[in-house]
């Protein structure tokens, strides 16, 4: 399903929007064993919420969307899950690129992708290529992903820098090393949307979810679709953001 066949433009969007989503696509599995499915049916059911909300986040102006696909700890799991999932993921990428591309949309993955078989390695590496040029909608894929690894990937790359005489050990400060992670050059998550019910953030995006509004839904990621990113937006839209301030400073700075 597409955002148009949800008749987008009469869904209830809020004024005020997220510019950075993040979302935790959980409940494939389990969308799959309700219907007595394998559970790569519910992985490959996925992929049209993927672009459905791609689709929704592009047609708004949303600057960036960053999808939680395969965590570092997924690896894991049994080989034959794992093994469906990788070429699940390949096929994606050789259907969707071409149209990412037409939207203006650009492409790339965050994670360590050595782990990736070399075919994956190399279809991603075409997909960033090929949509390197979009203004749009950017879109990242989190994949062999942790926010542990994302830390501890920066904290060497800042050592190195040390090392090389390139920085100081006192000038490594929280804007420098922010620099360094796999999302540097994206605005910080302004809402994380996590599905399939659990409420937590599962070694997702550590660093960057320090002011992050949180959203749970029930709803399985094979049924997310507009309509349900609709209603996040909307209680998006209700919260008062402090980012540590008092509910009276932020009345001051928005009179200034």
């Amino acid at each position: 399903m597409s955002a148009d066949q949800t008749n987008f433009g009469s869904l209830p969007w809020p004024d005020v929007l997220p510019q950075h989503v993040a979302i935790v696509m959980d409940g494939n599995g389990r969308w799959a064993q309700a219907r007595s499915l394998p559970r790569h049916a519910g992985h490959k059911a996925g992929v049209a919420s993927v672009r459905a909300v791609t689709e929704a986040c592009g047609k708004l102006g949303i600057k960036a969307l960053t999808l939680f696909a395969f965590s570092s700890e997924n690896w894991e799991r049994p080989q034959a899950e794992v093994s469906v999932l990788m070429e699940l993921f390949l096929r994606a990428l050789q259907r969707e690129t071409s149209r990412l591309a037409r939207n203006n949309v650009r492409l790339r993955l965050i994670g360590d992708r050595t782990r990736f078989p070399p075919r994956l390695q190399e279809e991603i590496a075409a997909a960033e290529e090929k949509t390197a040029n979009g203004t749009g909608l950017q879109l990242t894929i989190a994949a062999s992903y942790g926010g542990r690894w994302d830390l501890t990937q920066a904290a060497a790359a800042a050592a190195r820098a040390a090392l090389a005489g390139e920085l100081r050990p006192e000038q490594i400060t929280p804007e420098r090393l922010e620099g360094y992670l796999s999302t540097a050059g994206l605005p910080e998550p302004d809402l994380l949307i996590r599905t399939g019910g659990e409420r937590r953030i599962s070694n997702f995006l550590l660093w960057q979810f320090a002011y992050t509004e949180l959203y749970f839904t029930d709803v399985l990621w094979p049924d997310f679709r507009a309509p349900e990113l609709a209603q996040a937006f909307a209680d998006f839209a209700r919260r008062q953001r402090r980012f540590g301030r008092t509910p009276e400073q932020l009345e001051q700075l928005q009179r200034a």
